[in-house]
């Protein structure tokens, strides 16, 4: 065994300065406690969080008056440039929890670097601003309108700046729609959800989850019943931030239909940041469409499409947009989306990678990232790690790292005792092989003492996917 890694494992690691103590972390959560009214509090763990950036910051360094002549700060940025580069290299190499695709090529659009590309206001609306990429935004509109099955005449969408940019629309179109309804989102929906919920000063209620991170029914129609009063406004996902599961989008209709509300009293987002795009390629996987009574759709373009730069694409129904759009004069055009400028070089990238790939190039994609993370989790599992991963998912939750900095040189996603991998088209098995290699080597050192033992995550994952040694 390597004695740098083990006496790196075995020391004292810290985090923000302060002592961190390995033992908590591999420590269960606290149970939840009663109050003294009866209601049940969850204790929360505390969260360990980044590095401050400001004892790594880059400095803004003014030139001196001779710099023109000598050439000196030109080499000096590029030397910071240069070294920069080599980390994002390094980084790119440990880079599992987080699910962006890597695997991109875009050398042909460097010839656009030198251009602002600004998509101002409405993407169907030209507006007095000219060097913009409408025609590329509104051709991958039309793209993902035909995956998700609405005539080009019936919806209106944008491409976002982010994905919770999406969600932030979606939810407000439901708002406008609905001015007094109630949002429904699982505890396993993305902190966006709820963000939105803050923004928009809406009445949030959460809903229970499966184990599996689906949406609880039972609990949503208890729910529901309590506020048969209300308009309903919905977030399914399409895929959980931490599990990867998919909300049964049917059941949740049936749900609503039994509760007594009809489809002019409910509005549905689908947040399918990074499955959205997945799951139509996934043989016996649940449909989403704007067949179907749904309001809005949105995605992810920087995760499994692979654009370099954030951004994501979002449509609804042109019915429910007229709430929102105003007429601008300052642009000559129409606004409903949120940011108003947008970045005009995504679209061309996301117009791009849809015509290099296109279903077929992505129906690969999917099957390839669902062969290699049954791997991951199948590797795990025979070297005794907890592991779970959901049908029709690439997310592999398993056992927190106890060390902090194993974490972080992986950029693994943690919330309680778990960890999860999401694989993406950049993972190679051989990449696979290289994580858990070093993760089997640090467990040796982690719990070489018959005191500190791995976490269970029965309570998370299911018994049946738990080998702690309570149930192995």
């Amino acid at each position: 065994m390597d004695g740098n890694v083990e006496s790196e494992v075995a020391s004292v690691l810290k985090s923000n300065g302060k002592v961190f103590d390995p033992a908590a972390v591999a420590a269960e959560p606290v149970p939840p406690v009663a109050a003294s009214d009866g209601a049940i509090v969850e204790n929360k763990r505390e969260i360990v969080l980044g590095r401050n950036v400001h004892t790594t910051c880059l400095a803004i360094t003014e030139p001196d008056f001779d710099d023109e002549s000598t050439g000196d700060k030109e080499a000096f940025m590029a030397g910071v440039l240069a070294r920069y580069r080599k980390t994002l290299i390094e980084r790119t190499k440990h880079h599992l929890g987080y699910p962006y695709n890597l695997d991109f090529d875009y050398g042909a659009l460097a010839q656009l670097q030198h251009f602002s590309i600004n998509n101002l206001g409405d993407p169907f609306i030209e507006s007095n601003y000219g060097v913009h990429s409408r025609q590329f935004e509104v051709g991958v509109l039309d793209w993902f309108a035909r995956l998700w099955e609405i005539e080009k005449d019936e919806y209106w969408g944008y491409i976002t700046n982010c994905g919770t940019e999406g969600n932030l629309h979606g939810i407000l179109v439901g708002r406008e729609v609905f001015p007094d309804g109630i949002l429904y989102a699982s505890r396993e929906s993305h902190y966006s959800v709820f963000k939105a919920a803050r923004m928009y000063r809406m009445e949030c209620v959460k809903i229970g989850t499966l184990v599996t991170g689906e949406i609880d029914c039972a609990d949503f129609k208890a729910k529901l019943l309590l506020n048969k009063d209300k308009p309903a406004i919905i977030n399914v996902n399409i895929g959980t931030t931490v599990k990867g599961a998919v909300d049964d989008l049917d059941l949740v209709i049936q749900t609503l239909e039994e509760c007594g509300f009809s489809h002019d009293r409910f509005y549905i987002h689908c947040d399918g940041a990074l499955f959205g795009l997945m799951m139509p390629f996934v043989k016996r996987a649940p449909k989403v469409s704007f067949k179907k009574p749904i309001g809005s759709v949105s995605v992810s373009g920087h995760k499994f499409v692979g654009c370099p730069m954030p951004c994501g694409v979002q449509l609804t129904r042109i019915e429910h947009i007229n709430a929102l759009s105003r007429n601008v004069e300052y642009l000559a055009s129409r606004d409903a989306t949120i940011m108003g400028s947008r970045n005009g070089h995504a679209p061309i990238f996301l117009w791009y990678t849809l015509n290099r790939k296109g279903y077929k190039g992505f129906q690969k994609e999917v099957q390839k990232c669902l062969r290699n993370a049954h791997y991951l989790r199948d590797r795990l599992r025979e070297e005794g790690i907890s592991a779970m991963l959901n049908e029709m998912s690439s997310t592999v939750v398993f056992e927190r790292p106890l060390d902090e900095e194993f974490v972080r040189r992986w950029q693994l996603a943690c919330e309680r005792n778990m960890a999860h991998v999401i694989v993406m088209p950049n993972v190679t098995v051989e990449k696979l092989d290289y994580f858990l290699n070093e993760l089997i080597i640090k467990r040796s050192i982690w719990y070489k003492d018959e005191k500190v033992r791995p976490p269970c995550l029965a309570a998370d994952i299911g018994s049946e996917n738990c080998v702690c040694p309570l149930h192995k």
